[in-house]
């Protein structure tokens, strides 16, 4: 993987249409080469707001091909969510009540370019609809922008986990209280094992 980075940043110029073939790909290291060089393109200072709408737009119009875990980690941040800092995000929304996961991912996962600015909102609503998915890697996700969440506004987050701890799944639970304490992350494991036993 390190070397397929490597060439994306050596390919960073590449324009949408060659990346949208290289993402039409069948070889996965291929697709990664694809939103590697999206993700290098939208970090780039150089790139400009119609090559960033081209990006979003791209990844948005073929999440169909974005259809696996690494594959939305490694571009949703920068190519969606960056790209939204500044503009409604009804897609968002849109994706979360999508019925694939990886489109669900996204819509969380790009929620961390706001969180990095204090911006919480719309992640703890997106995590409000997602708390509880039944797909492990959204759960994870959702886990992972709390856990973002509370290093912002810790009140926030504990309130988010005390409406939720107790039915959001395990694994998502897990995630979410991996900075806290010992003891809240046991009252708070404590109150989900209540309420399955």
């Amino acid at each position: 993987m390190g070397k397929i980075f490597a060439l994306a940043k050596e390919l960073i110029d590449m324009e949408p249409p060659e990346i949208e073939r290289l993402l039409e790909s069948p070889r996965h290291e291929d697709r990664v080469g694809a939103v590697s060089v999206m993700d290098w393109q939208a970090r780039s200072r150089k790139t400009t707001p119609e090559r960033r709408r081209e990006l979003f737009e791209l990844y948005v119009r073929r999440h169909d091909l974005i259809d696996t875990w690494d594959l939305v980690d490694r571009s949703a941040i920068w190519v969606v969510g960056e790209y939204l800092v500044d503009k409604p995000r009804d897609v968002l929304f849109e994706l979360a009540a999508s019925d694939q996961p990886m489109e669900r991912r996204t819509a969380i996962l790009s929620t961390f370019a706001f969180i990095r600015r204090g911006d919480l909102d719309d992640s703890l609503r997106i995590a409000e609809l997602l708390v509880h998915d039944d797909n492990d890697l959204v759960q994870k996700a959702v886990g992972w922008m709390l856990r973002e969440i509370g290093k912002k506004d810790p009140k926030r987050h504990a309130a988010f986990l005390d409406a939720h701890a107790a039915t959001m799944p395990r694994v998502m639970l897990r995630y979410a209280i991996e900075k806290l304490p010992a003891d809240k992350r046991n009252q708070y494991l404590g109150q989900a094992k209540a309420a399955a036993s």
